[in-house]
């Protein structure tokens, strides 16, 4: 279990730890946009750069790093708010305010950071999508990919492929959920779910008429795990209740 220094507090940490876990249990905050504990690190959004150094180079000798991606090592030095750190952060919150003005939550970071205003040329078409690829990314990992980050540059945007309803969505939510922002739009009735231009039927206890999920969700899952569809129909309330009388009816064994 290697132990190093983040901003002179020494953390020992497990062996697949990264810089980031490692600031973490040494209670320094370092921002992150793109960073969710059930998923792959990525490093795409930038903010959570910071400088390390090694022992075994010279006492000066820093290199920036994102730290939600970057191992930690024995010995290792962290700094998460030397000068060129914090200038980085700036720019970063700079760009994204220009792109996302009126976003609550990168106006905040900006604050936190000095900024008021950006220094760049305001998005014309204000969006409240700051590109982390946490929605992609969960799509992946669920096994759908109905969504994708498409074109580039300014004109790179996260969207179904050719901006069609996609015929892979499950309309699980899993996007709309983990983006920070709020920015993927969705509805829900007790019989219908309308997300990315898709309605899809709702599922119903049998026993509360509650809506749970998606059939095409429950169906997804149900494929993937091979866990029975009449699992899916019940509500969490329903499946404690049963669980409840199961336990009932078990006899003791002395």
């Amino acid at each position: 279990m290697p132990t190093l220094t983040v901003n002179r507090r020494s953390v020992t940490v497990g062996d697949d730890a990264t810089i980031l876990e490692a600031c973490r249990v040494a209670g320094v905050e370092v921002p992150t946009l793109c960073n969710f504990d059930g998923l792959e690190p990525w490093g795409g959004c930038r903010l959570c750069v910071v400088d390390m150094s090694l022992r075994t180079w010279d006492d000066d000798w820093f290199k920036m790093v994102t730290a939600c991606n970057h191992p930690v090592e024995e010995g290792m030095t962290v700094v998460t708010n030397s000068d060129r750190v914090v200038a980085t952060r700036g720019v970063v919150l700079d760009l994204l305010l220009a792109r996302c003005p009126e976003t609550p939550l990168i106006q905040r970071l900006a604050r936190e950071h000095g900024i008021e205003e950006t220094t760049y040329q305001r998005n014309p078409e204000p969006t409240d999508c700051i590109l982390c690829g946490l929605c992609t990314r969960v799509c992946d990992h669920i096994g759908v990919s109905a969504i994708a980050s498409v074109n580039r540059g300014w004109g790179r945007e996260i969207a179904p492929p050719f901006n069609e309803p996609p015929p892979d969505c499950v309309g699980c939510l899993a996007c709309a959920e983990i983006c920070p922002t709020d920015h993927i739009k969705f509805s829900t009735s007790s019989t219908v779910r309308t997300i990315w231009g898709r309605e899809f039927e709702m599922l119903r206890d049998p026993a509360t008429g509650e809506a749970v999920i998606t059939k095409a969700q429950a169906e997804h899952f149900a494929k993937r795990s091979g866990v029975p569809m009449s699992y899916f129909e019940m509500s969490d309330r329903s499946k404690r209740l049963k669980t409840a009388k199961t336990f009932e009816e078990l006899q003791v064994v002395k």
